[in-house]
């Protein structure tokens, strides 16, 4: 399953793509998310893994940095006992102080009943990755 979110942040292409790769910031604007707990590597930068620590829930994610080609795009990897989420953030100058933001999810629900589960909850997995995108955009625009 795939969810797209595109979003036009007052914000320079450079200064939206260092926040939006600010691994250590996320508790900032993912108002799910407890804590990042590094596990290896630099963190942000390519082949660090890190765990995202939810607030409430079970589902914790071991997230392991792709690439970090600031300022234009940044992918990783988000994989939980259930799911495997591949994530693009690319970065489009759209002006001077405007940003386009195209964030990409593409989900790999694993098991025998996962496809299934992931037929069901698609909606919802949908709404709350545009509410990531616009709590991204609210943060964003206040750190500019």
């Amino acid at each position: 399953m795939k969810s797209v979110v595109e979003l036009d942040i007052k914000v320079r292409q450079a200064r939206l793509a260092e926040l939006f790769t600010d691994t250590k910031r996320n508790p900032e604007w993912m108002d799910d998310l407890e804590r990042i707990e590094p596990i290896s590597g630099d963190l942000g930068e390519p082949g660090s893994t890190y765990r995202l620590v939810p607030k409430r829930g079970k589902l914790t994610f071991v997230a392991r940095v792709i690439s970090r080609k600031v300022p234009t795009e940044a992918r990783l990897i988000l994989d939980a006992p259930s799911v495997s989420v591949f994530v693009t953030g690319r970065f489009l100058a759209l002006s001077e102080e405007t940003t386009r933001l195209v964030s990409e999810e593409i989900f790999s629900f694993k098991g025998i009943i996962g496809p299934l589960l992931g037929f069901f909850a698609r909606g919802a997995i949908k709404g709350a990755h545009r509410r990531h995108m616009e709590s991204f955009k609210r943060f964003a625009e206040r750190q500019a």
